[in-house]
C-alpha cells in the first residue's frame, strides 16, 4: 500500500513540474537564444509559383490581393532619443569669459530628436525586422500597426555591418508576413515596396527587379542588394519589398539620389540574407562571421607595377594581426591574396565577404603569392570581432 501511495505522490509531482516548465517555456518569447517560427514558402514552391506566372503571359491588372495579405505585417516605426545641444561658440570665447565669467558654463540643454522608418513583422512571436540605421541610438521605439495599435518595441540586437536590426513587441494576434525565396527572384519580376515615406502613412509603390547581387556601393560592409525602380523614399527604410504573390523578398534599405527623393534606383536586402541574419541575432544577440585578422588593400595599377604583378586581380595583405589566425598560419604583410576556397578574389570587400562566410573554427584555403611564388595556406578562422552593437534587453 505504501508503494502505491509513493508512486501516486511522485506521479503528481512530475505532472505539476511538467506543467510549470511548459508554462514558462511558452511564455519565454523574445529572449536571446529562443528559436523563431517563420511563415515561409519552400524554394521549390516559390520557383513553381514564379515560373507558372511568367509562362501564363496574362497581364495583371491589380496587385490588391498581394497588398491586402501583406500590408498588415508592415509597420511604421517612430524613434526618439535625447541629445545634448552644443553650446554656442561664443561661450568658449576668452573675451566672453573675461566679462561674464563662468555664467555661460551652464548645464548643456537637451532636446528630443525623433525619426521615422518602417519595419516588417516576420513572426507571430513578435519579431520585427528593420534597418539598423532606423533605430540606431534610439532611447524609445514605438511601432504603429495598420490596425491602429501602437506598441512599445525593444531591440533584440542589430548588425551595423549589414544594416539589419531585430525588434520585439510583446503582444498577441500579430500579422506575420510570408517569406519568399531569394533563389526565385529574377530580373524583370514585378515587385511592390511598402513603407512609410516621409511619414505620410503606409504607401505602396510598384516597379520591377532591376538587378540582383549589387555590391561595392559603399552602403555597408556586407552588400548583396536587389536593385529596383519601385519608388523608395526617406521613411521607407526597413519596409517590405514583396513580389506579386505577397511574399517578402527583401527589406528596403537605401536609394541612389542626388535630390533626396526617389530617382528609380532603390536597394533592398534579399530575404535569404535577412532571414539568416535575423536568426543569428535572435539566437546569439549578434551575427557570427569568420575572421582571420588581416588588413586588406586593393591593388591599383601603380601597386601592381611596384609589386611586379601582371594584373590587378586579388588584394594585398597590408597588415597581419600579431598572434591572430593569419599570423599563426604564416601569412605576412605584402602577400597577395588571390583566392579564398578556390573562389577568385575581386577586391577587398569581396575577400572580406568570402572569409566572413566561413564559420568560426573552420578552415579556409587561401591561394597566395609572395615574391613571385604562388602557394596555398590553410587558416583556421576565429569569430569576427563585433563593432558597436545597438542592443537593449
Amino acid at each position: 500500500m505504501d508503494i502505491v501511495k509513493t508512486l501516486i505522490k511522485y506521479t503528481l509531482i512530475g505532472m505539476v513540474s511538467a506543467i510549470v516548465v511548459l508554462y514558462f517555456t511558452q511564455n519565454d518569447v523574445g529572449v536571446k537564444g529562443t528559436s523563431v517560427d517563420f511563415n515561409e514558402v519552400s524554394v521549390d514552391d516559390a520557383k513553381d509559383i514564379a515560373d507558372s506566372s511568367r509562362q501564363s503571359q496574362q497581364a495583371t491588372t491589380s496587385y490588391a490581393q498581394a497588398v491586402k495579405i501583406t500590408s498588415p505585417a508592415v509597420v511604421n516605426i517612430y524613434t526618439a532619443k535625447v541629445v545634448a545641444q552644443r553650446r554656442p561658440r561664443l561661450f568658449e570665447d576668452p573675451l566672453f569669459k573675461h566679462f561674464f565669467g563662468d555664467s555661460g558654463q551652464s548645464i548643456p540643454r537637451k532636446r528630443l530628436e525623433t525619426s521615422l522608418g518602417s519595419g516588417v513583422i516576420i513572426s507571430e512571436q513578435g519579431y520585427i525586422i528593420t534597418n539598423n540605421h532606423v533605430i540606431e541610438g534610439a532611447d524609445e521605439i514605438q511601432v504603429a500597426l495598420k490596425d491602429g495599435r501602437n506598441l512599445q518595441a525593444r531591440i533584440i540586437g542589430s548588425d551595423p555591418e549589414s544594416d539589419i536590426a531585430v525588434l520585439h513587441v510583446a503582444d498577441q494576434n500579430l500579422p506575420a508576413i510570408t517569406l519568399g525565396q531569394s533563389e526565385a527572384i529574377e530580373i524583370g519580376d514585378v515587385v511592390l515596396a511598402i513603407g512609410n515615406p516621409f511619414g505620410v502613412g503606409q504607401t505602396v509603390t510598384m516597379g520591377i527587379v532591376s538587378a540582383t547581387g549589387r555590391d561595392r556601393l559603399g552602403l555597408s560592409t556586407f552588400e548583396n542588394f536587389i536593385q529596383t525602380d519601385a519608388a523608395i523614399n526617406p521613411g521607407n527604410s526597413g519596409g517590405a519589398l514583396i513580389n506579386a504573390f505577397g511574399h517578402l523578398v527583401g527589406i528596403n534599405t537605401a536609394i541612389y539620389s542626388r535630390s533626396g527623393g526617389s530617382q528609380g534606383i532603390g536597394f533592398a536586402i534579399p530575404i535569404d540574407n535577412v532571414k539568416d541574419i535575423a536568426e543569428q541575432i535572435i539566437q546569439h544577440g549578434h551575427v557570427v562571421r569568420g575572421w582571420i585578422g588581416i588588413e586588406i588593400q586593393n591593388i591599383s595599377a601603380d601597386l601592381a607595377e611596384s609589386f611586379g604583378l601582371k594584373d590587378t586581380s586579388g588584394v594585398i595583405i597590408a597588415g597581419v594581426l600579431n598572434n591572430g589566425p593569419a599570423d599563426k598560419a604564416g601569412l605576412k604583410p605584402g602577400d597577395i591574396l588571390r583566392a579564398v576556397n578556390d573562389r577568385k578574389v575581386i577586391d577587398g570587400k569581396h575577400a572580406i565577404n568570402l572569409i566572413a562566410r566561413a564559420k568560426p573554427g573552420t578552415t579556409v584555403k587561401l591561394q597566395l603569392q609572395r615574391g613571385g611564388q604562388e602557394f596555398t595556406s590553410d587558416v583556421v578562422t576565429n569569430e569576427r570581432p563585433q563593432i558597436q552593437q545597438n542592443r537593449r534587453k
